[in-house]
């Protein structure tokens, strides 16, 4: 496992998974030592929620060099759909790419989203030849982009691995029956992925709902999923709890 930062006293959340030792994850907390006021504060990796544009500059600069990055993150501009942008270059573009989840067998090429409550997933190769990243929010996820993601990487189901990072938690994630329905009508057995709060409203599991539909298409190494966004107002941003809110980064590349 490699060291967490090369910068005393960061600490980023890391993958627990079994990976193989070449691929590299993390996931930033708000409580890092960035430039973001409030109610950006403090480390606020998203550009268009508000903040500062030189604020979130300076802390991306401040996340190349205290994760040790190989290169520039590909940042991607985020919809809520399923396109999957493959990443053939370990150096990014300027020219903005609409999409939301990115694939890769290039070695430092840092593939990146952003969340404030939707669900990152990392994907890994057991052998660490490809990696994977999404950003699966309830719309995304009804659509399919963890699916689109593990279709569109190169290696067999079976032999990739993925993980689950910082989310909205199943305890304090209310939606409503538009939302459940977006899942159960297409698959009744996801019913017990929801519970019933008051009329018309329902807890939303999206971890158990991104293993299901990981596990329909072959990939069961699935790890993580505990860590809930909308409890830990210390180190997560949360749409759902705060509103304007800054945004969370989770990377995934090989190493050099």
């Amino acid at each position: 496992m490699p060291p967490n930062t090369t910068m005393p006293g960061i600490d980023f959340i890391r993958p627990g998974w079994s990976a193989s030792a070449r691929v590299r994850g993390l996931v930033t907390t708000r409580d890092l030592p960035g430039l973001s006021q409030t109610p950006f504060d403090r480390f606020n990796l998203g550009g268009r929620c508000g903040d500062d544009p030189e604020a979130v500059a300076q802390n991306q600069g401040l996340l190349r060099r205290w994760a040790d990055l190989p290169n520039e993150p590909h940042w991607l501009t985020q919809v809520h759909g399923t396109e999957v942008h493959r990443v053939l270059t370990p150096v990014s573009t300027p020219e903005p790419v609409i999409a939301d989840a990115a694939v890769s067998d290039v070695p430092g090429a840092v593939l990146t989203v952003l969340t404030a409550d939707c669900l990152p997933v990392l994907f890994a190769a057991h052998d660490g030849s490809e990696v994977g990243i999404a950003h699966a929010g309830w719309r995304g996820l009804a659509a399919g982009v963890l699916e689109a993601t593990v279709s569109a990487m190169r290696s067999s189901p079976d032999q990739i691995s993925a993980w689950f990072g910082p989310a909205a938690g199943p305890s304090r994630y209310e939606i409503g029956d538009e939302v459940r329905a977006a899942f159960v009508d297409s698959d009744p057995a996801a019913a017990p992925c929801f519970t019933a709060t008051r009329p018309s409203h329902h807890l939303i599991d999206l971890y158990a709902l991104a293993r299901r539909r990981l596990a329909s298409v072959g990939v069961t190494a699935v790890s993580g999923g505990e860590l809930c966004t909308i409890s830990d107002e210390t180190r997560f941003y949360s749409y759902r709890r705060d509103g304007r809110t800054g945004r969370l980064a989770s990377l995934v590349w090989i190493g050099t």
